[in-house]
């Protein structure tokens, strides 16, 4: 299975401070993968990281690389919720090249048709 990981580096969860937000998104992001066997997508080689932290860049390059993609995490609905109040046409299209969008602090998973 493939895959692509979001991480919120700019959010503050349950009070907590940015650095450890960004812990325990990537701790709980990386253990699901491994437990999972995803292999992690990387779609632009001048990635620095092997996570998204910008949607649009996201957007931006699953546009340019037409590919259909077996998974999406993200840690919370929390981390994406600004992007999908604020641009709930470009989260469409982003899922649309999912076959799931998995939220792993709620162990949701939205399959894609």
């Amino acid at each position: 299975m493939n895959g692509i990981y979001f991480i919120n580096e700019r959010i503050n969860l349950n009070g907590l401070s940015k650095e450890e937000s960004f812990s325990i998104q990537q701790h709980s992001i990386l253990k699901y993968i491994q437990d999972r066997n995803i292999h992690v997508e990387r779609l632009n080689p001048y990635q620095l990281n092997d996570y998204y932290t910008i949607p649009h860049a996201l957007l931006y390059d699953l546009k340019k690389a037409k590919v259909q993609i077996d998974c999406f995490l993200f840690h919370s609905s929390d981390v994406m919720e600004d992007f999908i109040y604020t641009y709930p046409a470009k989260w469409l299209i982003i899922k649309s090249f999912f076959r799931e969008v998995i939220t792993l602090n709620d162990l949701n998973v939205s399959r894609v048709v």
